[in-house]
């Protein structure tokens, strides 16, 4: 059997295989009303599509903890019932493909209150849907963007709560695993680089203040999560500065940190909170950040960025890069690709009876 088909195990949870969806956002959420924030029928389509098709684990798109969480009126949000009972229709079906059904729990701090990116994904005003962000420090992402108000205390404490309560609606809505995101330029990445966090209290300069709110965040989830199912942690490795940003060092050390407060693996992605920052794309550019994870600590990882074919994620699990590949854009393209890859690997092909009695 190749790595890439090898179940997975974490706690007592098994993964199937190490073919895994990353979470990536539909915007296509109602914006307001009774069924705001809930998954649809696209979302029910969309995750069923990638189940049915082999993927061993499936996180849904960053789901917001509260209303101004959201990056635009039309995310996923989980902060009520109606939202709840929506999604145990996704994780029904999701489970009884095989595949397990995970959910990311964010919040996007400065870079909320936006527009969906096909039509621009610039700032919206009230007239739109839209609101003032929270962010750790007045300090918008980019010119044109809204000076976000800067949280208080008792603010951020709040919102650590919010994190907790979405993660027992996850657990009640059939989720198996929850992952924090803290990348991308998020409210929480927005905490832990120095680029965006120019607090003075016990939030922000130094860098056990910076992580402080992560891992409030991470032991207030871990505190309502069962033991016996794992918390991921997504990750900006970097800002992809020379300086005055979070580095892979930092990326280095906080695993530790993580691993320390519950979290079972950590996701690791780059970039998003500098706008403009010049990044070097191509085929597994993010890859080196989880293999140093890995390398250098004892913390499972999984890896991203621009993994397309089956012989390339091989690679990486057979190299001991990442413990697990998390596809993007390739499965936007072919939810089948598990399938497409099991294949080409000369692995078993799980197809569901209603197809594999004529294929």
């Amino acid at each position: 059997m190749s790595a890439l088909f090898e179940p997975y195990t974490l706690r007592e949870l098994t993964i199937p295989n190490r073919v895994w969806m990353a979470p990536m956002c539909q915007y296509s959420a109602a914006p307001d009303g009774p069924e705001a924030g809930a998954p649809h029928d696209w979302h029910f389509g969309h995750y069923a599509a990638r189940a049915a098709g082999g993927t061993g684990l499936i996180l849904t798109e960053a789901t917001a903890v509260s209303p101004e969480g959201r990056i635009s009126p039309y995310d996923l949000g989980l902060w009520n019932d109606t939202q709840t009972e929506a999604f145990r229709r996704i994780t029904r079906f999701l489970v009884a493909q095989g595949t397990v059904p995970g959910i990311q729990l964010a919040h996007a701090g400065r870079k909320a209150s936006t527009a969906q990116p096909w039509k621009g994904g610039e700032p919206v005003g009230a007239d739109a849907h839209g609101w003032t962000p929270l962010a750790p420090s007045a300090v918008p992402f980019k010119e044109g963007h809204a000076v976000p108000e800067e949280l208080t205390v008792e603010q951020i404490r709040e919102i650590v709560g919010r994190f907790a309560d979405a993660a027992r609606r996850a657990l009640a809505a059939g989720f198996e695993v929850v992952e924090v995101h803290g990348a991308h330029g998020y409210l929480v990445h927005e905490f832990l680089s120095p680029y965006s966090n120019r607090r003075t209290d016990a939030y922000g300069g130094s860098y056990e203040n910076r992580t402080r709110f992560a891992l409030e965040v991470v032991d207030a989830v871990r505190a309502v999560w069962p033991q016996d199912k794992p918390v991921f942690f997504r990750v900006s490795a970097t800002d992809w500065l020379d300086e005055g940003g979070w580095s892979a060092e930092d990326t280095v050390r906080f695993a530790r940190d993580l691993q320390a407060h519950g979290v079972d693996l950590l996701d690791v992605s780059t970039g998003g909170n500098v706008a403009g920052a010049r990044i070097p794309t191509g085929p597994g550019y993010q890859v080196p950040f989880a293999a140093r994870v890995k390398a250098e600590t004892t913390l499972p990882v999984a890896s991203v960025g621009l993994i397309t074919d089956a012989s390339q994620a091989e690679k990486i699990l057979a190299n001991a890069e990442a413990d697990a590949v998390l596809l993007g854009r390739e499965l936007l393209r072919n939810p089948y690709w598990a399938r497409h890859a099991a294949q080409e690997l000369g692995d078993e092909v799980r197809v569901p009876d209603q197809y594999g009695w004529a294929v």
